[in-house]
């Protein structure tokens, strides 16, 4: 069970699932879009998670190790308030699907699904429920600046010019503060989970991007290797 948050966070997102990789997934891509979340691999979990955490959105598997995602959501009854749910499991017969609409569910989505298709069915019941809310469009850590709206970047003040991927590189930093983040995750998120060419180019724009984003005369390096297992954006050494 964790909580994560983003730079610029948007509406609590709770995902309860006990397949870690499906959570991991899952968290990384709505971390990435700005949204605070936390996770939950049982139905107790999620009960907990829902007073601690205070989520504005759930998506909640039906298949747990300890209950059902229907019972979590009869259980919650009046605690839930008016939590929207977005139900996730591999059921499709349609005797499921209207239990889970009929259990409080907004929405129901079944495996395997698009993390695409998730996340904007994830905005749409909190558009429709009133709990969506407006992240600011600018990413900051220390005197580093990014503007999702204008694409532009500035360090204590200055402007940074950067190429195309040099943006998209920064941007999944930014997304990810003191995080440490695998060369895999990077290539995956910057370059696309096809990529098939030499691993050697992350290592190559890292040090583009720090000497883009160099400070005259101070040791003010931002992005730090943790060796052996990739890189995590960081405030200075001092």
């Amino acid at each position: 069970m964790a909580t994560e948050t983003s730079p610029a966070p948007g509406a609590r997102v709770l995902v309860v699932d006990d397949e870690p990789n499906i959570v991991d997934v899952v968290a990384m891509a709505l971390r990435f879009q700005g949204f605070e979340v936390a996770t939950a691999a049982t139905g107790e979990e999620a009960l907990a998670q829902v007073e601690a955490f205070r989520p504005q959105i759930m998506v909640l598997d039906v298949m747990l190790p300890d209950t059902t995602g229907f019972d979590v959501a009869d259980r919650l009854g009046a605690q839930r308030g008016h939590v929207p749910i977005i139900f996730l499991t591999a059921r499709d017969a349609t005797e499921d699907k209207l239990r889970g609409l009929t259990s409080g569910g907004d929405d129901y989505v079944t495996k395997p699904f698009s993390l695409e298709e998730l996340v904007a069915r994830i905005r749409v019941v909190l558009r429709r429920t009133g709990h969506e809310t407006e992240s600011s469009p600018v990413l900051r850590f220390e005197d580093l600046e990014l503007d999702e709206d204008t694409r532009e970047v500035t360090r204590a003040g200055e402007l940074v010019e950067l190429t195309a991927t040099e943006y998209r590189l920064l941007h999944y930093f930014l997304r990810n503060p003191r995080r440490v983040l695998t060369r895999a995750q990077i290539l995956d998120h910057v370059w696309d989970y096809d990529f098939g060419g030499d691993a050697r180019v992350l290592e190559t724009y890292v040090s583009y991007l720090r000497r883009k984003l160099e400070v005259p005369g101070t040791d003010g390096q931002l992005i730090h290797t943790v060796r052996g297992v990739g890189y995590a954006l960081r405030a200075p050494r001092r």
